[in-house]
């Protein structure tokens, strides 16, 4: 029996390896873009959850603490922060811990009155 197992073990070790990547295998990009001057530039792809040409900016966003939350509310939060995704945070939900610099998060209370706003 012992003899069995020491021939297998190779082969049971071998089935728990990983083979790294074929060298064809590359980081994605986007789309070759020309440039003003003809030749062309290779841009890296987007970055999943980043909106381009917003990031959320919290400064300012203060004088909505205390309204009531409405799709208007979130409308004019959204605006003012420059965010591209709006987050509700009721009392007692869990959020994710991920940051998201494109994304505006709303705390509010047991009578839906905005108590805290910051970005990510």
């Amino acid at each position: 029996m012992r003899s069995l197992l020491l021939a297998l073990a190779p082969a049971l070790l071998a089935a728990c390896s990983t083979n790294p990547p074929p060298p064809s295998a590359s980081v994605p990009t986007a789309p070759e873009q020309p440039q003003s001057d003809g030749m062309t530039a290779t841009e890296p792809a987007p970055v999943h959850g980043v909106t381009p040409g917003h990031k959320c900016m919290a400064q300012g966003t203060d004088a909505f603490i205390g309204q009531t939350a409405s799709d208007e509310t979130g409308s004019a939060i959204l605006k003012a922060s420059n965010a591209a995704v709006l987050r509700w945070a009721p009392p007692g939900v869990m959020l994710t811990m991920d940051y998201r610099e494109d994304r505006v998060t709303i705390w509010l209370d047991a009578a839906r009155k905005i108590t805290k706003i910051r970005c990510g």
